[in-house]
């Protein structure tokens, strides 16, 4: 065991310094708001298998709580005895508490030493939440549990939605956690293969704070740049893992910031410096100002996320495209995948597929029936200047 209660010799029994692969994502939306089962779903990413190693992945299901649509949902994963005892006084003495219990599980599925995961329908106290939005309130309180209390990760705080994630492949975890019970109108799936940090039940992936969550394939050598400016905002990562500052950033850029995700993915993933240069003088004020307001969040290293809000999935790449991202629509149905396999494999015939270049945002809204396309260059003059 390591100092982060990690066991070192299940996470990585070869010694390996470094392996080098990627991670599997998969996201799949009805646009209508239709709810589906997990067959899709959990079909497409075992179908990306050799993208992961059973070291870590996961699931955030939206739509998932109709029946508590209005209530904060907090999935929180213990790893000790006494986490439950000083988490659930907290909850007591913060929130109004509308329903308690351990997540069902399967107990024949093949996971590695899995920990008890409770979840809680929750109300911020009127009398206590005055000076603060809700949202506000729920992630400061969130912060207070990953950071102090030991043993105790709040794995999914939004809105009728949810994460389920662990150590295994996906199948493994999708039937551990009896997902065959679940409906959503939007699946976000993830298959780990850890490289930089551990494979452990809290650094799976999907990450979720509030509303938004990520699926990440990718490695960001901008970690640390990212999670010291974030935590100026009070955002703090305990999962040991990068790729939740993604969650973290764009939960501070749209929520607090208003931005809109048109200018949000030109922070991740802007142009650089030799193109900005040879910009119009309104366009390249317009990136330099990005650029010196949020230098700290862009995203440096390859990456491919898939993310999620209510009502939207979006997809994003790295402005190189160092890993793959595939996006497909098929009547009502929406699909981003790592792999056009994974989709073709429940979707054969497709209306539309393509892949978007490097720092091209996709979003999918719901309702609207049609999928938004914003390209890598001219939409700014009509949406920004």
């Amino acid at each position: 065991m390591n100092g982060m209660g990690v066991n070192v010799s299940l996470n990585n029994p070869y010694s390996n310094d470094k392996v080098i692969e990627a991670c599997a994502i998969f996201g799949m939306m009805d646009l209508s708001g239709r709810r589906f089962g997990f067959r899709d779903p959990v079909k497409a990413i075992s179908n990306m298998r050799e993208r992961s190693n059973g070291l870590g992945a996961g699931f955030a299901i939206y739509g998932l709580y109709p029946e508590h649509k209005d209530d904060y949902a907090l999935h929180i994963m213990y790893l000790n005895r006494n986490a439950r005892e000083k988490t659930e006084k907290l909850l007591e003495q913060n929130f109004d508490v509308l329903k308690a219990e351990e997540i069902p599980t399967d107990p024949k599925a093949y996971v590695q030493s899995p920990p008890p995961i409770w979840r809680y329908f929750v109300q911020p106290k009127k009398s206590i939440a005055k000076n603060i939005s809700q949202d506000d309130y729920v992630l400061e309180n969130v912060m207070k549990i990953n950071t102090g209390i030991r043993g105790a990760l709040v794995i999914s705080s939004g809105k009728n939605m949810g994460v389920f994630k662990g150590v295994g492949f996906p199948e493994d975890i999708a039937e551990y956690f009896c997902l065959d019970e679940y409906e959503g109108y939007m699946w976000i799936c993830h298959g780990r293969f850890p490289t930089n940090t551990p494979g452990w039940w809290g650094g799976s992936q999907p990450f979720n704070i509030l509303d938004w969550t990520v699926a990440h394939n990718g490695e960001l050598s901008s970690y640390g740049a990212n999670r010291r400016y974030l935590e100026m905002y009070g955002y703090y990562s305990t999962m040991y893992t990068d790729s939740e500052v993604m969650v973290y950033a764009l939960d501070l850029l749209v929520r607090r910031h208003k931005l809109p995700l048109e200018v949000v993915a030109k922070i991740f993933a802007p142009p650089f410096w030799f193109e900005i240069d040879a910009m119009e003088p309104k366009e390249r004020n317009f990136y330099m100002a990005l650029r010196q307001c949020y230098g700290s969040l862009l995203m440096n290293g390859p990456f491919a996320i898939i993310a999620a809000r209510t009502g939207e999935m979006i997809g994003l790449a790295d402005r190189l495209k160092l890993r793959p991202l595939t996006v497909a629509i098929k009547g009502d149905l929406f699909y981003i995948s790592s792999e056009e396999s994974a989709i073709r494999l429940v979707a054969p015939h497709l209306d539309k597929v393509w892949k978007p270049r490097g720092g091209e945002l996709v979003v999918g809204r719901l309702k609207t029936l049609k999928l938004l396309e914003i390209p890598q260059s001219g939409w700014e003059d009509e949406k920004l200047y």
